[in-house]
């Protein structure tokens, strides 16, 4: 099913919007503009057109002109009136820029200058024109064809007003002339809207922020193909025209990646498959430039959570990911959605480990990972829908990767002694010498009561002991301890989706707050 719809294309330089017209397939999204072409007789070039007018003493040249060297484009017709001059030679078009009068050149001519030459050109006009295919929108040029004979602009000119020239200018004789018409040889044009980019939607990705930052286009983005060729600042009507569109595109393009996705597993293995990709921004820490956010691909698969620069579109990109963690010592964060009533929602939802983001940015929909040695990655994403799926294809990749690892295994020391500490899916904690191999002691997930840490380095997990209900203190030091911490939430809440899995999903932030706004 194919989608289209008059939109603006913005020009962030010269802080002018032309009017574009877009059409999005399952695959491409294109940009078209509207142009004149010749679609019969002699084969002439439509860039350039030279017409000749005759002035009716009823009606004038039946055209309205506006524009001008003073707003840095040049005049252009803004209205035609239908059976009058202009409208019968078929060859004139609103939009047309007005290049020649009568062999002088007014390219670069001042409003006043041109409505003064064509008023006082005589009965016999010939201009040519070239069809202006990006008309600033302040010009507010209508899209249709030669309106109905009625106007209401008057016999002063302005720029950004219609000047009247189917009203009687100064004629050499009053005699009535033979109406302006085509020549039966004379080529027939036509304005039609002409494909002038196409974007492929495979891998690309959307920005409703300006550059680097965290400022918000107003109903505006940008759409960006896989090579970097970007659509421009597509500019809408309404906000609810803009979030339309939005979601049509993100729509196509997150299938698009589902069938990416498909294709990569099929060279996988079952226990190394593709769980979810796709585009998101990550904030940059500790910069003081301007360039706060940069996009970023993520990707879980099998037992890894990828961070790419650029998506991985053969096997072997994906060992050169600029980050590589292990699901199992990940933790995923929901930080902020945008509700209904306009209020951020900060979803803590892990308890235990300090968290110090500055969360003094304006993006909606963010998220974290926290990784090994306390150290995280900050995210953003365009749509609620988008963090709903982050956070259940995180939960359904560690459970995976849990269940399939079975246990984990890391090396601490307690009291001067090199121990090890097993996290195990289906027996709990349990540590043993490491020389040895004599187990210490062993306990199920159900009897962790709590924990502390400092920190650092070291932990205090505190176990109910099923005989004397005695709360028992087991404190230890690892290397890293947050991989350690990561490791055990994960390890618990797979193992309570196993037992509960409606629970898990009740907890679901983000899914939460999209189903019910």
């Amino acid at each position: 099913q194919t989608k289209t719809g008059i939109a603006l294309l913005y020009d962030e330089v010269s802080e002018n919007a032309y009017d574009i017209r877009l059409k999005l397939t399952k695959e491409v999204l294109t940009i078209q503009k509207q142009d004149v072409v010749c679609v019969s007789g002699s084969d002439h070039s439509a860039n350039h057109r030279t017409v000749t007018l005759r002035r009716q003493p009823v009606g004038g040249l039946g055209l309205s002109i506006k524009g001008g060297a003073e707003h840095k484009v040049p005049v252009v017709i803004s209205k035609m009136f239908k059976d009058q001059a202009a409208d019968q030679t078929r060859m004139l078009f609103i939009g047309d820029a007005i290049m020649q009068v009568n062999g002088i050149n007014v390219e670069s001519a001042t409003h006043e200058e041109v409505v003064h030459l064509l008023r006082n050109a005589g009965d016999e006009v010939t201009i040519t024109v070239q069809y202006l295919r990006e008309a600033p929108s302040f010009l507010k040029l209508p899209l249709g064809s030669p309106g109905p004979s009625s106007d209401h602009s008057s016999g002063a000119s302005s720029p950004l007003f219609d000047s009247g020239l189917h009203l009687n200018g100064n004629s050499i004789n009053t005699a009535p002339s033979s109406p302006s018409s085509p020549i039966a040889n004379e080529p027939k044009y036509e304005k039609r809207w002409l494909d002038t980019l196409s974007v492929p939607l495979s891998m690309a990705r959307i920005s409703r922020y300006k550059a680097g930052t965290d400022k918000l286009r107003s109903n505006a983005f940008e759409v960006l193909a896989l090579d970097g060729v970007s659509t421009g600042i597509l500019q809408f009507y309404t906000a609810q025209e803009s979030a339309d569109w939005l979601r049509a595109i993100s729509t196509n393009i997150s299938d698009l990646t589902l069938q990416n996705m498909k294709m990569a597993n099929k060279c996988c293995s079952p226990s190394d498959q593709v769980i979810h990709m796709g585009w998101v921004h990550e904030r940059l820490e500790g910069t003081d430039s301007s360039q706060l956010y940069k996009f970023k691909f993520l990707a879980l698969k099998g037992s890894s959570f990828y961070i790419f620069s650029t998506p991985p579109v053969s096997t072997l990109d994906w060992v050169r990911a600029e980050k590589i963690y292990n699901l199992c010592e990940v933790l995923f964060k929901i930080h902020k959605l945008w509700l209904a009533d306009d209020c951020w929602l900060q979803a803590n939802l892990y308890l235990g480990i300090h968290q110090d983001f500055d969360l003094e940015d304006h993006r909606p929909y963010c998220f974290s990972v926290m990784v090994g040695h306390g150290k995280s990655h900050y995210f953003n994403v365009e749509l609620c829908s988008e963090l709903a799926v982050w956070e259940k294809s995180f939960q359904r990749a560690i459970f995976l990767e849990v269940q399939r690892t079975g246990s984990k295994t890391y090396m601490c020391s307690w009291q001067g002694n090199t121990l090890c500490f097993t996290v195990d899916f289906a027996l709990g904690f349990t540590c043993f010498d490491s020389k040895t191999k004599n187990v210490l002691w062993r306990f199920k997930f159900s009897q962790l009561k709590g924990s502390s840490d400092d920190g650092k380095t070291k932990v205090k997990l505190l176990f109910q002991n099923l005989d004397t209900k005695q709360i028992e203190t087991k404190e230890l030091e690892f290397q890293d301890l947050t991989a350690v911490l990561h490791c055990i939430h994960s390890f618990i809440a797979a193992k309570v989706a196993s037992v509960d899995p409606v629970f898990i999903d009740s907890q679901s932030i983000a899914r939460k707050y999209m189903y019910s706004n």
